[in-house]
């Protein structure tokens, strides 16, 4: 296999352990009186935006900042629970730089670079220096020092946390460096703005086209660079955990100027998601997989088995994840602890009224956590009661907000009754391809955070979206931007009146005057749950050839549906959230039907990528490294035409071996 000449990597030369180092001491700079001439455009405030923003911004770049939320506070970063890794081995239990990198690498199931994932690993300490430095308040020890927690696909403790809202505060920290530099004056923001195309002049990115969705007015605006910090497209199966606006729209217009989009099949499905509770829902909740620390999962042994939980005995209960996988039990990766929940439940082991639901049950740890605070305080004679009362108090100040969180929408209350959880579309793994710089293959337009491909392979491991996301904007971009940039300084700001800028505002206008004017019967909405329904059924936690090939024809006949029959309220020059659905479904639908043709391409089974066809006998997924060791980078060819450009991916520091966690 080899690499296709439309793909270069850019991986820097000599030992993993110094590319990231000499790379920094050897690239190119921008001087400072340069930088203030130099405008750079950040669509997405999120973590890896906001910090992306922020650092540029300090560095002294001119930087505008784009959003479509009222806030760059309402980033969906915002909804990450658990932690962030972090290599700082605060526990003296054996971890390392090359064990989170190579944990990372073998929780991708060997499906991600070594060159980025080791890179990750390296930063990874320093996010937690920066993060501390802002008073972000994460969760301390007695003695002062920072609190570890595990995830899964880990034997050590490498999770910082702050309660059950990490996300919340690491995103207050880097709002708090935007906001800074927006009082400078160093950030113009634009929130309530949606990049509706990129503008490419002369084979490079020179800016962005925007619709303000108060006004509906559609905006130019240059930028000798454009960084895309958009999130990812889980919402393409309708129901995720994603904010409901949450969209592939930026990524795709991108995508469609010219950026291939590398493995877009590898989607991750979480473990411990609160079921589907009915037709109704338009979301699903996470419940953060720090919670798998201390909660025990299990299913009756018998089948179909109604009694309440409490009044299952504990011989009567298959704590199946211990069962299969004793070295790791309840921390296994999210990908394999997904299937065997769904195993479980399609063999007729499931609970709750759906029968679609697992037991998350924390009454063992809260009886450990009692027993060890009676100890503590040295009480003698402590009845069971006391014993309890302690150890919900400990479980409390651990995961209080989680708890109280899943009482609010079940109505049950997780210290008295176990929780029921069931897998649930996450994150996607999957992205616009990015070379080591997070360059795309479109010079000057780069991808950070979740909309790039390039650090978690077929699989995620839990607590590295916020590591990556602040990775790419404090720590890689602020350096690798300048390789770029040092060869635009004589490139004066492109007056938006140009011919490129003039072409793309009309391809917008056309598009939103089309969605407008088509009057149908059907809204955005309908169409967006049918779409969600053909891929989960058939591009979800399980794909099979035949399943995929009617995926495909269901979406091109959806999509020729949607362009005759969609209606969307209301005008074009004002507030219109009709609209703006209309067009981010439009686009999922193009992309489900990628989706579908890469997971159709890849005939084997690995990380969240799994084909029915392709499996051990024990039922776990089964890799074709010989023909599929390859990162799938699509590029858009006209429509429902994709030419498929293949990244060999080479291993030269780890030992290649079928993914085992027993």
């Amino acid at each position: 296999m080899a690499t296709s000449p439309k793909l270069n990597a850019k991986i820097p030369d000599g030992s993993l352990e110094d590319k990231w180092t000499k790379y920094r001491s050897t690239v190119a700079l921008v001087n400072p009186a340069n930088k203030r001439k130099l405008e750079i455009i950040v669509v997405g405030t999120g973590l890896a935006g906001a910090s992306a923003a922020a650092t540029l911004a300090e560095l002294g770049y001119s930087v505008k900042a784009f959003c479509f939320q009222d806030s760059a506070r309402r980033a969906h970063s915002i909804a990450a629970q658990g932690g962030i890794n972090a290599a700082k081995n605060y526990q003296n239990d054996g971890d390392s730089t090359y064990r989170l990198f190579y944990d990372t690498i073998k929780g991708g199931d060997y499906r991600a670079r070594e060159g980025n994932v080791y890179r990750l690993a390296q930063v990874s300490a320093s996010i937690i220096d920066q993060c501390v430095a802002q008073g972000v308040p994460f969760a301390r020890e007695y003695g002062g020092l920072l609190s570890n927690r595990s995830f899964g696909g880990t034997q050590v403790q490498r999770t910082f946390y702050a309660a059950g809202q990490t996300g919340q505060q690491l995103l207050l920290g880097a709002y708090s460096g935007l906001q800074r530099q927006v009082g400078l004056g160093t950030v113009k923001m634009y929130s309530r703005h949606e990049m509706l195309d990129v503008v490419v002049i002369d084979g490079k990115c020179r800016g962005i086209i925007a619709r303000n969705l108060v006004t509906g007015e559609v905006e130019r605006h240059f930028g000798h660079a454009v960084l895309l910090c958009t999130g990812g497209y889980g919402n393409v199966f309708y129901l995720s955990t994603n904010a409901m606006g949450s969209n592939v729209t930026a990524a795709w217009k991108a995508h469609k100027k010219g950026a291939f989009f590398g493995n877009p099949c590898f989607t991750q499905i979480h473990p411990t998601c609160i079921p589907v509770s009915g037709d109704h829902q338009s979301k699903l909740t996470l419940m953060s997989e720090s919670l798998r620390n201390d909660g025990r999962i299990w299913v009756p042994k018998k089948k179909d088995d109604n009694r309440p939980a409490n009044q299952i005995s504990e011989d009567e209960r298959d704590y199946y994840l211990e069962r299969r996988y004793p070295a790791f039990g309840n921390l296994v990766p999210r990908d394999i602890a997904s299937r065997a929940a769904k195993e479980r439940c399609d063999a007729g082991y499931g609970v709750g009224t759906s029968k679609m639901a697992v037991y998350l049950d924390y009454s063992a740890a809260i009886q450990r956590y009692g027993k060890g605070e009676v100890n503590k305080l040295n009480i003698h004679d402590a009845s069971a009661e006391k014993i309890t009362e302690l150890g919900k108090a400990v479980v409390k100040e651990k995961y209080g907000n989680l708890f109280d969180m899943y009482k609010q929408i079940t109505g049950e209350d997780p210290y008295e009754v176990p929780m029921r959880i069931y897998p649930a579309v996450h994150y996607t793994m999957g992205g616009l391809w990015v070379d080591y710089n997070l360059m795309t293959t479109v010079p000057g337009l780069y991808a950070l955070g979740e909309a790039n491909f390039s650090d978690h392979g077929a699989n995620r491991l839990g607590a590295s979206a916020l590591m990556q996301g602040l990775a790419d904007g404090y720590f890689v971009i602020p350096y690798t931007i300048g390789a770029y940039l040092a060869n635009e300084i004589r490139t004066n700001s492109i007056p938006t009146d140009h011919p490129a800028f003039v072409e793309a505002e009309k391809q917008v206008k056309d598009r939103i005057s089309k969605l407008v004017s088509i009057k149908g019967k059907t809204s955005p909405e309908a169409f967006h749950k049918r779409l969600g329904k053909i891929m989960w059924d058939k591009c979800g936690m399980a794909r099979n050839e035949a399943g995929l090939k009617e995926a495909i024809s269901e979406i091109q006949a959806l999509k020729k549906e949607f362009w005759s029959d969609v209606r969307v309220m209301g005008d074009i020059d004002e507030f219109n959230p009709e609209l703006d659905k209309a067009g981010r479904v439009a686009d999922f639908i193009e992309l489900g039907e990628l989706m579908c043709r890469d997971a159709l391409n890849r005939n084997e089974s690995c990380g969240g990528h799994f084909r029915e066809e392709y499996q051990t006998e024990e039922g776990e997924a089964l890799r074709d490294d010989e023909n599929y060791m390859y990162v799938a980078a699509w590029e858009h060819q006209g429509e429902s035409q994709w030419e498929l450009h293949k990244e060999d991916l080479v291993y030269e520091n780890i030992k290649i071996a079928q993914r085992s966690y027993k």
